[in-house]
């Protein structure tokens, strides 16, 4: 049987797209989010939707029609809702004030929701979903590229979140 994280049983984490122009990062992220057990996935702005672009289906090969999802034209609409019904956004991206996932500490004693926000591949996390989120961090890089692609990023970021709440 498979295991369950129990430490994380009544925190809810979800991932917010914003402005992702891939379709294959798009379908990317919807396999990855099934794999690591996230409950939802937020597509905002000119993130395209797996309705209206088949790219994403083959891509998630199948993930799109297990994963809860929803479409949302303004991310910072949507963000101020979640955040005022309780949920906690953490943005990934590399900011001057941003800190290391790798060093960031989260106490699930009282979260009930958390939300990854990552944004476009060239222009990242708009900056006014940035100031709605109360952390930032970003993935130490290590080689000559200041970046992962955005699904690859996604990626490691829901797991390190799902495995340490």
């Amino acid at each position: 049987a498979p295991q369950v994280n129990t430490k994380k049983a009544n925190v809810v984490v979800s991932g917010l797209l914003d402005n992702l122009r891939s379709e294959l990062n798009v379908g990317a992220a919807f396999r990855t989010a099934n794999g690591a057990g996230l409950s939802h996935l937020f597509l905002c702005g000119i993130t395209p939707t797996p309705t209206e672009n088949k790219r994403i289906t083959k891509t998630a090969l199948g993930a799109d029609q297990t994963m809860a999802w929803s479409y949302h034209p303004n991310a910072l609409t949507l963000a101020d809702q979640l955040k005022r019904s309780g949920a906690q956004l953490i943005a990934l991206e590399s900011t001057p004030e941003a800190i290391s996932l790798f060093d960031y500490s989260i106490s699930p004693s009282d979260l009930r929701s958390v939300v990854l926000v990552v944004g476009g591949e060239l222009a990242g996390v708009d900056p006014g979903l940035l100031d709605l989120c109360e952390k930032v961090l970003f993935i130490p890089m290590h080689g000559s590229k200041g970046s992962l692609n955005a699904s690859v990023a996604f990626g490691i970021a829901a797991y390190w979140l799902i495995s340490h709440i």
